[in-house]
């Protein structure tokens, strides 16, 4: 997730306890989902769109978190 962020991710992993939640939550779901979608395993469709739709809202947390990041820095 947002490799392009990685020395802010590190950053924010160490120093901030709620990103780092909401990252390790997002990987979570980032991998449930591949495997789902891969076959190993079996979820009703609506039941992966909503996973998948958390995984996004995460994601948008942690962007928004990491773009105030570095304005402070």
């Amino acid at each position: 997730m947002l490799h392009e962020y990685r020395d802010e991710i590190s950053k924010l992993k160490q120093s901030n306890a709620h990103f780092a939640k909401i990252f390790e939550k997002h990987n979570e779901l980032d991998q449930k989902i591949t495997d789902f979608e891969e076959g190993r395993g079996h979820i009703e469709d609506l039941a992966l769109e909503t996973m998948k739709k958390e995984k996004l809202k995460l994601k948008d947390e942690a962007y928004s978190m990491i773009v105030e990041f570095k304005k402070a820095n």
